[in-house]
């Protein structure tokens, strides 16, 4: 509990660990989320609905509280608190806890996924069956990454596309493709890691520059897996963001800044972070954006945070656009970590040695 709350905080790996038998779970997000991703036993309360039924809540055990990133569930927790319950928020919200459950199913597959052929011991396989663009050949790039020149690994994939992208992945990045075959609907594959020849008379501008400008969702999406392809050839990707497009980068929760009236109303009339984005088309109030997540979450294909954070963690480059943080009164602490500020020259010096800009 921090000096100024009044209620306690819960972590996403000790929400995991919770015995939910001693605690009353209260699940404030909405019914078509919690269908979706819910948590068995949890109380659905949802925060559009206002607050009439926290009453309704027991208080003859503790209660854990939890929102989609943690920023409503705070709310309601210091209400609770209040009223005379011993109530915890979880930091993070589900999304923490989710993403604490893919990890932890990510290092349980490593080895599945890299397990030594019989025959050949050098040989590593990789496993991306039902994996969507740009999954596939990032799972490629991070694996060869790691390996010495001269070791072979197998790739198993089901997306259609991934046959016409590693022929060109490789073919870009100096690898061999040792063979291509499709059979049954599983394409496999086999790259020898083979170190690119450098040539000194020419400089091989192939870096990839992008200006986000719409705060849509859509086209974040198509923004963000094009980034995360050009990262796994090895490009140096820098993602400038200005305007509206600032909105991608907002954090879910809020900050405290000092702020004028008009910088104040700003934040509250655009979206905090990538999960309050809308559609470009058919958003429908949010029930499209909702619906296209789901529908990416069926087929396999990242959310957008996750390919937000991919794109980080392969060093992509991204730039807050310095002048429209100041006319939109956003400030640096408002955006997630990994985000440096910039102005026109550092937009400018990126395009320069690109062969491809675009505007998103």
């Amino acid at each position: 509990m921090s000096q100024e709350d009044n209620y306690k905080h819960i972590s996403a790996e000790a929400f995991s660990k919770l015995d939910r038998s001693k605690v009353t779970l209260v699940d404030l997000r909405e019914p078509d989320e919690v269908l979706v991703n819910g948590i068995d036993d949890a109380l659905n309360i949802p925060f559009s609905g206002g607050f009439d039924k926290l009453d309704e809540i027991p208080k003859d055990k503790p209660v854990v509280v939890f929102c989609r990133v943690g920023d409503w569930s705070e709310q309601v927790a210091e209400i609770l608190a209040d009223r005379g319950y011993d109530v915890s928020s979880l930091d993070g919200g589900y999304s923490a806890y989710r993403s604490l459950k893919e990890e932890k199913d990510d290092s349980s597959k490593a080895l599945a996924e890299k397990v030594s052929s019989d025959t050949d011991p050098d040989l590593l396989f990789i496993d991306a069956k039902g994996m969507k663009c740009p999954g596939p050949i990032v799972k490629v790039a991070d694996t060869l990454k790691a390996m010495p020149y001269g070791k072979t690994v197998k790739v198993e994939a089901t997306e259609d596309a991934f046959a016409s992208d590693i022929a060109v992945w490789c073919e870009r990045t100096g690898n061999h493709l040792d063979s291509l075959t499709k059979e049954n609907g599983v394409i496999s594959v086999q790259i020898t890691k083979v170190k690119k020849e450098v040539t000194t008379t020419v400089k091989e501008q192939n870096d990839k520059t992008f200006v986000v400008f719409s705060g849509d969702l859509d086209k974040t999406i198509a923004a963000f897996i094009i980034a995360n392809g050009a990262a796994s050839m090895g490009r140096n990707v820098t993602m400038f963001f200005t305007f509206w497009g600032l909105n991608v980068l907002r954090r879910p929760g809020k900050v405290k800044v000092a702020k004028n009236f008009i910088e104040k109303m700003f934040g509250l009339m655009m979206p905090r972070g990538s999960r309050k984005l809308g559609l470009s088309r058919m958003n429908m109030g949010g029930a499209g954006a909702g619906m296209i997540r789901r529908l990416m979450k069926s087929k396999g294909i990242s959310s957008p945070e996750e390919l937000i954070q991919s794109a980080i963690d392969h060093g992509v480059r991204i730039v807050a656009c310095q002048m429209s943080m100041d006319i939109m009164g956003i400030r640096q602490e408002e955006l997630i970590d990994g985000v440096e500020l910039g102005g026109v020259a550092t937009f400018l010096g990126s395009g320069e040695n690109s062969d491809m800009s675009l505007f998103i």
